[in-house]
């Protein structure tokens, strides 16, 4: 049963209009404003600011003239919601409230669109330009922001808490990828801010990761192996976070040259990660799978220095690399080449080696926070006074002046 809202009514009268004139002063149809002075629909989070502004109010004024003349609260069996007088302020409050647990200004259809755009912003992010898909997750995160003042139920605001964190965490690693420290820091904290507020521990869990990873990539191992064992601590058993803090941790001691605390690491990832279904499409960053474990598995082994690396970075080429079409490989592919180069160096197959370094460096596939991954390669294979530096060095200075679209 719906309640009528008179003062929303009376408030448009007393400004001079009559219904047809509010509709077009707010941009909404007649049988708009008829269903929000009716009590049958809410005004929506867009429209709201028109509305107060026609009205010439407040957005808490405008609140007010939203609530219902009167409220219909079910029977209860003992009569204790009626005890007290209706001009009560306890149970005003409480009323209040119980308007609140069940109203919303954001709507299931908002939630579910924002959660649907999140994981297509995820599954894209190893193909796409790292600038390209930030201007987009900008856009969602504002749109994300702008809700948070919007009525809507205690589930629906966890949701709302639970998409934001994500959308902040994708916004980091973009700016991580774009070497922009402070604007990751500042999502970073965000995400976990509202990771907090929502409990959502993988989220939380992802931060630390994240955090881990560009530590990592600043030469700062010991701290990246201490975030990555706080991300592990957090991350709820069989997670997708889980298994990326156990392979940031094998990561971060393959750095500092852990032998026996590497290959633990790199056997968990591998134990944990076999029990998770590949995707039939496309990637997501923030879901793991089997293949993810290949690649992170070369990466870590030969940052060790183990020639085993070879083999799973000709694994991932194989199932990644669409037909040598560079166009088309995700970032993966890119770093498995990094990682086959320095397994060869390793083998002394310099030729080979520096076939893939060359091919990594000119496929544009790898972002400005990668790049120090490349210019190793190219330092090794200077200090070997090879041929092919000087080539080398020339791609590598190429790809650094060139705004990265990877």
């Amino acid at each position: 049963m719906t309640s009528r809202r008179r003062r929303l009514a009376e408030h448009r009268k007393a400004c001079g209009f009559n219904q047809e004139e509010f509709a077009e002063a707010v941009g909404a149809d007649r049988s708009t404003v008829q269903r929000w002075e009716s009590g049958k629909n809410d005004p929506q989070p867009w429209q709201r600011p028109k509305i107060a502004k026609a009205l010439s109010i407040t957005s808490g004024e405008l609140d007010a003239l939203l609530i219902p003349d009167a409220y219909a609260p079910p029977q209860s069996r003992t009569g204790w919601l009626t005890a007290a007088p209706p001009d009560s302020d306890d149970e005003f409050d409480a009323l209040e409230l119980a308007r609140r647990v069940s109203a919303s200004d954001a709507g299931k259809e908002t939630l579910n669109c924002l959660e649907s755009m999140f994981d297509e912003l995820a599954m894209k992010y190893p193909v796409s330009p790292p600038q390209d898909l930030l201007e987009r997750v900008r856009k969602h995160s504002a749109y994300v922001a702008h809700l948070m003042d919007a009525r809507m139920t205690l589930a629906e605001q966890r949701r709302l808490y639970v998409v934001g964190g994500w959308f902040q965490l994708l916004g980091a690693t973009l700016h991580i990828d774009l070497n922009q420290e402070h604007a990751a820091t500042a999502r970073l904290q965000t995400a976990a801010s509202l990771a907090q507020h929502a409990e959502n521990r993988e989220i939380e869990a992802w931060c630390y990761e994240t955090d881990a990873w560009r530590v990592l990539t600043d030469g700062d191992y010991v701290r990246a192996l201490e975030l990555s064992l706080i991300a592990e601590e957090l991350a709820p058993v069989g997670t997708s976070a889980a298994i990326q803090a156990a392979a940031q941790e094998g990561r971060a001691r393959a750095r500092l040259g852990e032998g026996p605390a590497t290959y633990a690491a790199v056997g968990r990832v591998q134990q944990m990660s076999s029990a998770m279904s590949p995707r039939k499409s496309t990637e997501h960053h923030y879901q793991y799978d089997p293949g993810k474990a290949l690649a992170y598995t070369a990466t870590t082994l030969a940052w060790i220095g183990d020639s085993a690396a070879e083999n799973y970075a000709r694994q991932v080429i194989a199932r990644l690399a669409p037909a040598d079409n560079v166009e088309k490989w995700p970032r993966r592919v890119a770093s498995a080449n990094i990682d086959l180069a320095l397994a060869l160096l390793g083998g002394d197959r310099l030729d080979e080696a520096c076939n893939a370094a060359q091919r990594a460096i000119l496929s544009g596939r790898i972002v400005p926070s990668n790049h120090w991954r490349a210019l190793e390669v190219v330092r090794a294979v200077e200090r070997r006074q090879l041929p092919e530096a000087s080539d080398l060095r020339e791609a590598y200075q190429g790809l650094k002046a060139l705004p990265s679209r990877c």
